[in-house]
């Protein structure tokens, strides 16, 4: 029997599978919900009956750029040049709306929007603003973040191998960045290098086609297979003092740019377990084994309490952060807290829909194997919980377990 005759033969209209049970959305205003359900039906309609072949063929969807470019969320929670100037939490609403649907777009958002737009926002020039955020929030340009190396990962604050010689008013760029998002075919590139001369990281708008500036592409990958990851070679690379970000003179400086997204990366995994988790309850209103429907059975309802707790704790959460840094209270710490746990909640939550589902849960036709695969990609980026957990411990003990 067929899903919709299934639906059909049940004595009562079924509950939409809808992983907002505590009604977070109705926080937002009317104009930031709009936008919410406009993204939402993008995604539903546009992305979602085509990204599992992309995902497959290791592929970006090229030819949706005009379409994410009309939907103005590029950029979403800067004020001025040509940006929408909404709040973080919103932000943080439309990186779970995308990342309901697919992890590898919610990912490309993120890594445009967050950390290349952000880190000219926050420690850029206001002659580097106005020439770069306004195309950039038009979609007119794209970013990437250069930061990770192949040998340097978590210990990019003290151990960046990529280095930056100043003579003139010229920089001479040498080293390696690996796992680089959109880099294969952005426009620019915000790379982070150590300063030979007083040993300070400093960043620095490398566009492309820039001498000495080289990108592969990063095969068989088993997650995000959508997004784009390149490793960067930069061999006696030239970049003029105009591209550095002028406030950028320190790894701190790179810290406030993690912070900020950190947050976008707990709203995304809160994504990718709703996702999974409203799949798996819509599998079994419309599965039927042993003569009904498997939403009837006891342990079927058991994972789906158990999914829809996870997704429902960490939704508040990381609504909660996000109030946090819209009052400008936010601190490392918070951000912490909600990356590591609720990427722990949504590898949970994932795994779970996947049991839910039996065999069906490894086709891509069904979805969940996708979230399952980028679920591992997420809990490892912008932080692991490790990384993560040191960070809270420090702030909540008083002492550094750092070595």
């Amino acid at each position: 029997m067929t899903s919709p005759e299934l639906a059909a033969k049940a004595p009562h209209p079924l509950p939409a599978a809808d992983g907002d049970f505590y009604l977070t959305s109705r926080t937002l205003s009317p104009e930031d919900e709009a936008i919410r359900l406009k993204v939402r039906a993008f995604m539903e309609s546009e992305v979602q009956p085509i990204i599992s072949d992309f995902w497959e063929r290791d592929e970006f969807p090229f030819d949706l750029l005009p379409k994410i470019r009309a939907l103005n969320i590029m950029g979403l929670p800067y004020e001025g040049y040509g940006c929408p100037g909404r709040s973080t939490t919103m932000m943080g609403f439309i990186m779970m709306e995308i990342a309901r649907v697919d992890c590898s777009l919610s990912t490309f958002f993120g890594v445009h929007t967050g950390l290349a737009m952000g880190s000219i926002y926050l420690c850029g020039s206001e002659e580097q603003k106005q020439k770069w955020l306004p195309q950039m929030a038009a979609l007119e340009k794209v970013g990437s973040f250069g930061l990770t190396e192949p040998l340097v990962g978590s210990g990019a604050s003290g151990g960046l191998m990529t280095t930056a010689k100043r003579s003139g008013d010229t920089w001479t760029l040498n080293g390696e960045k690996k796992w680089i998002g959109n880099s294969t075919w952005s426009d620019l590139t915000i790379i982070w290098a150590r300063d030979v001369d007083d040993g300070q990281v400093k960043g620095f708008i490398v566009e492309k086609g820039t001498p000495g500036f080289s990108v592969e592409k990063i095969l068989h990958k088993m997650a995000l297979r959508v997004v784009q990851n390149g490793h960067i070679t930069l061999t006696d690379c030239k970049v003029s003092e105009a591209n550095r970000l002028a406030n950028a003179n320190s790894f701190t400086d790179t810290a406030r740019v993690l912070r900020m997204t950190r947050a976008g990366v707990a709203w995304e995994s809160v994504g990718c377990a709703t996702g999974a988790y409203e799949h798996a309850l819509r599998y079994a209103q419309t599965r039927e084994q042993f003569g009904r429907p498997i939403a009837k059975f006891q342990l079927v309802q058991d994972l789906l309490f158990k999914m829809l707790g996870n997704v429902t704790s960490t939704q508040a959460l990381c609504l909660r952060l996000s109030q946090l840094q819209d009052q400008g209270l936010m601190r490392d710490e918070h951000a912490s807290l909600a990356k590591g746990v609720c990427t722990i909640r949504m590898r949970e939550t994932v795994g779970w829909a996947r049991e839910l589902l039996g065999a069906n849960g490894i086709l891509l036709d069904q979805h969940v194997g996708r979230f399952v695969a980028d679920a591992e990609a997420l809990y490892s980026y912008e932080g692991t919980r490790e990384m993560n957990a040191l960070i809270v411990g420090k702030a909540i003990t008083g002492f550094s377990a750092f070595v």
